[in-house]
């Protein structure tokens, strides 16, 4: 069984518990097409660059029966990182921050930042001045003196205070995935790291549905 996971800008590929991403620009590679591929999208001409290389790819979202009081936009990633979680916060870092709060398997909402690379880039669209070097080794319990530790000191808080401050209100544990959680994690308890959240959240949606 090979999974894939298609965002806006990559192929994510599990293949024999082995993961590999690719820029949807990429040529696709030649997978052990013998076993069956299954994808989720939320990219719709990405899909149809995958099914034209695997024509008898599947795309499982019709698996997915999720509980949420959010509205219909709410991604189709999203809903396969929380679909088999019962009680956590669900942060999500990749080109953009999202989080997810799951209460009694029923997902009660969330909301959505600019990713830590997207925060990054903002300053020295503002000023040529405010080029930095990104240190996620700031001491966030003392007041930065000088234009590179302000602007780190800045984009961790922008990030960490709205996650803890719902972590307070709800009283949950936090999940984090994706590949920035690395520098957002430290600064917080009650927390894990699960790499693989969505490929384990599909991986469930086809032993239920196959």
């Amino acid at each position: 069984m090979i999974l894939c996971d298609i965002g806006n800008s990559t192929y994510h590929f599990l293949e024999n518990e082995k993961s590999f991403k690719l820029s949807i620009e990429d040529e696709l590679p030649d997978l052990q097409v013998q076993e069956n591929i299954y994808f989720i999208s939320v990219n719709e001409n990405a899909s149809k660059k995958l099914l034209v290389k695997y024509p008898y790819a599947i795309n499982i979202q019709k698996y997915f029966n999720f509980k949420t009081q959010y509205s219909n936009t709410l991604g189709f990633d999203r809903i396969v990182s929380c679909a088999y979680v019962s009680n956590s916060i669900i942060v999500d870092c990749g080109s953009a921050i999202t989080v997810d709060i799951i209460k009694d398997s029923v997902h009660l909402g969330g909301f959505i930042m600019p990713g830590l690379d997207a925060l990054k880039n903002t300053y020295a669209k503002i000023s040529s001045k405010l080029e930095f070097n990104f240190e996620n080794s700031i001491n966030l319990d003392k007041i930065p003196l000088n234009t590179n530790d302000a602007i780190n000191y800045s984009i961790i808080n922008m990030i960490i205070l709205p996650i803890k401050d719902i972590q307070n209100k709800y009283n949950l544990g936090i999940t984090f995935t994706g590949e920035n959680s690395k520098y957002i994690i430290k600064h917080f308890t009650n927390s894990v790291f699960n790499e693989n959240l969505i490929f384990d959240s599909m991986k469930n949606a086809i032993e239920e549905n196959t």
